[in-house]
C-alpha cells in the first residue's frame, strides 16, 4: 500500500478512514527522517501489514497533528487504533519501528 501523506487538515480523517495506522513524523531538515523513508515504504509495501495505513505527516508542517501524539524527536512513530493513539516510538531503527507497529496486533 502506497504512504499516504496527511496534514493538520485530513489527519483526523485518515485516522477514523482506517482502523490501523502507524505515523511518520518528519522534517525537512531532519537527515534521519530522509534516510528512514524508503524503509517506511518498504514496510508498507510488506503483506505482513495489509491491513495497516501508513502515513507521513510533516511535524513543522501540521502541529496540530504533532501535538495528538507529543511528538519529541524526529523521527518519530506512533500507532492508532480505531482513531485513538496506542504507543509511540523516536528511533530510527527499522527493527523498532517494527516492534510499535506489530503491537497494533496485540
Amino acid at each position: 500500500m502506497a504512504v499516504i501523506v496527511a496534514t493538520d487538515n485530513d489527519f483526523t480523517q485518515v485516522l477514523n478512514s482506517n482502523q490501523k495506522v502507524v505515523v511518520k513524523y518528519f522534517a525537512d531538515w531532519c537527515g534521519s527522517c530522509r534516510l528512514f523513508s524508503p524503509k517506511f515504504k518498504r514496510m508498507s509495501d510488506d503483506e505482513a501489514f495489509a491491513s495497516i495505513a501508513f502515513v507521513d505527516v510533516n511535524a513543522e508542517t501540521s502541529p496540530e497533528a504533532r501535538k495528538l501524539a507529543s511528538v519529541t524527536n524526529l523521527p518519530f512513530f506512533a500507532i492508532f487504533k480505531n482513531g485513538q493513539l496506542v504507543d509511540t516510538v523516536a528511533a530510527s531503527k527499522e527493527e523498532a519501528v517494527r516492534e510499535l507497529i506489530h503491537k497494533l496486533d496485540a
